[in-house]
């Protein structure tokens, strides 16, 4: 009969903080299992000495290599596969004789630890119990006695060892955030936490509940002075109080065309990172809401009074999110907040503009690829320019075949433009030529439709509504699924 198998959780580092069921796991044990660096301490030893008997049969799992470098073949993952394959089969060993195996593990064995390796291995062919310990990062929080998240904050977790440009990304992404394995990679994160604007509420915790433990403000902390043993702790930011600031800022971000699925992780932490959310209510619905943030929503038709409200406020020292559906700088709030803040008197207000992914581009994707070659963008709203000049900039794109992203093409209060717009364009287009009517992408109510130009109905055309129309060259192909994909080659006949 085989014996059984223990993950067990020992947690951060103190003794006392071992659950009791991981003490009796190892005293019912035949064979204590730990993994240890070449020079033979095993920090998971060390924690569970004290429960250790003379007759257990010790087993120790050396790792040929850590941080240095190898000759194997088959380079550092090929020596890390080969010790698993080893050690796994020598724990195996013990259980077909019918021994309890518990392989000792520092936090929790499934949380970032070399227990896990074993499982995989092992858990299919033995009976398997895993003893889950308290992790790290619930240590560090609690030696820091800062709440590590609250409410609806998203906590992340990442792994030092990530490239810099995606720690940045992640980390200006989410609310609060641990950063382990800091060691060597420290100065990266360090980095990467001031290039998100995060690293001024960043915590350091070295050795939490350990002997030589250490807290600091990450900022202070001397690069050479960092074990692996440590961490970078963003703390939850609900109930903070703001800093006070001389001068604020205002950012001008795009939502998409949709949900937060649509966010890059620029604008996810920009509309964190922000004391005052300004914009048209039905955008700022889409933006989670956050303790200590204040938010003003206004009607759609008022942009140059929102732009110079939220240059007012960050006069105050306030930060500022402009936000804006699609991409703000295509038909929407950046131009607002720009043409407001060239006035002299907001000359000194800092103003950023992050991207967001416009309708054009959402609506094409869902399609295929209509706008794979040159095409324009034309808004066919006459709120704030006369129909003739739309006209004529119709009839110019159309005339150069060019695939055309019209936006804003109907509302109940416009209801001709979309037929005049198809008229025109049917004198330079064929009546076979596709039409991508996208409606709502990304939202509830999405319905993509590919259509003939001369079927265009402007009946089925409202304000949340874009339509794409293809050039001479679009194409439309029925594939294997039945589905309709249209798209415009990159080249195009020459003369």
């Amino acid at each position: 009969m085989s014996g059984k198998l223990y993950g067990v959780g020992l947690g951060p580092g103190d003794p006392s903080l071992m659950t009791v069921r991981a003490v009796e796991v190892i005293a019912e044990a035949d064979v204590v299992a730990y993994h240890s660096a070449r020079h033979g301490r095993s920090i998971a030893r060390s924690i569970a000495a004290r429960h250790l008997r003379a007759d257990h049969i010790e087993e120790r799992l050396v790792y040929p290599v850590t941080t240095g470098t190898t000759d194997h073949p088959g380079g550092y993952q090929g020596a890390m596969d080969d010790f698993y394959a080893e050690a796994s089969a020598r724990l195996a060993a013990h259980l077909d004789a019918g021994r309890t195996v518990a392989v000792l593990a520092e936090g929790d064995p499934l949380f970032y630890g070399s227990y896990m390796h074993m499982h995989k291995r092992l858990a299919d062919r033995y009976d398997t119990e895993v003893i889950p310990g308290v992790t790290s990062v619930s240590a560090a929080a609690a030696r820091l006695g800062a709440p590590l998240a609250e409410g609806e904050e998203v906590l992340t977790v990442l792994p030092g060892t990530l490239p810099e440009e995606e720690l940045t990304a992640r980390l200006a992404a989410t609310d609060v955030a641990v950063v382990m394995k800091l060691g060597r990679t420290f100065p990266k994160v360090r980095r990467a936490l001031e290039a998100a604007g995060r690293l001024a509420e960043a915590r350091y915790v070295e050795r939490a509940t350990m002997d030589g433990e250490r807290l600091a403000p990450l900022a202070d902390v001397d690069a050479g002075s960092v074990p692996y043993f440590s961490v970078a702790v963003l703390p939850s930011r609900a109930g903070a109080e703001r800093p006070a600031r001389e001068a604020g800022e205002v950012v001008v971000v795009g939502t998409g065309p949709a949900g937060p699925s649509w966010l890059t992780p620029e604008t996810r932490g920009a509309l964190a990172a922000a004391d005052d959310l300004v914009g048209y209510t039905t955008y700022l619905d889409r933006v989670p809401v956050r303790p200590g943030q204040r938010r003003h929503g206004s009607d759609n038709r008022v942009e140059a009074e929102r732009a110079e409200f939220a240059l007012r406020l960050a006069q105050r020292g306030r930060r500022v999110a402009v936000v804006s559906g699609g991409d703000p700088g295509v038909f929407a709030m950046a131009t607002a907040v720009l043409e407001a803040a060239s006035a002299p008197e907001y000359a000194e207000v800092p103003v950023r503009v992050l991207p967001g992914v416009t309708a054009a581009n959402a609506a094409a994707a869902r399609a295929g690829a209509p706008l794979g070659h040159d095409y324009a963008a034309i808004s066919l709203s006459d709120r704030l320019k006369p129909w003739e000049v739309i006209e004529a900039r119709l009839g110019a794109a159309a005339s150069a075949d060019l695939v055309l992203a019209l936006y804003n093409p109907g509302s109940r209060s416009r209801t001709w433009q979309v037929g005049k717009a198809r008229e025109l364009l049917l004198e330079h287009r064929a009546p076979d030529t596709p039409v991508v009517v996208a409606r709502d992408v990304g939202g509830p109510g999405e319905r993509v439709r590919i259509v003939r130009l001369a079927d265009l109905d402007p009946a089925t055309v409202d304000m949340r509504t874009i339509l794409l129309v293809g050039s001479s060259q679009t194409r439309v192909v029925r594939r294997g699924d039945g589905e309709d994909v249209v798209w415009t080659p990159r080249s195009y006949p020459r003369a």
